[in-house]
């Protein structure tokens, strides 16, 4: 079975920019920074623990999620084996 590329890196992408968006505007409403959040300032350019940086984060995630599922569905799909097909299983 193959796994569908696009579908999996939308889905990841989804989730991950979400993850970030959610999660910032949480630490904000509860008045905690944060501290791993934080670092995420090291990796994505522009985002903090703001209101505004909770947009840059969704938008960054986003991208880097789109990014590791497409490469996670593309080694699943390079690396499993292909199915026998009926013919091959008929004479084993």
């Amino acid at each position: 079975m193959k796994l569908n590329i696009k579908a999996l890196a939308l889905a990841a992408g989804i989730t991950w920019g979400l993850a970030i968006f959610l999660l910032t505007y949480w630490f904000l409403l509860r008045g905690y920074e944060g501290e791993m959040l934080s670092r995420l300032s090291n990796v994505y350019l522009g985002y903090s623990v703001t209101w505004y940086g909770g947009f840059i984060g969704l938008a960054w995630g986003f991208v880097g999620g789109l990014i590791g599922g497409a490469v996670l569905a593309w080694l699943y799909n390079r690396f499993v084996p292909k199915p026998a097909s009926a013919s091959e299983a008929a004479t084993t």
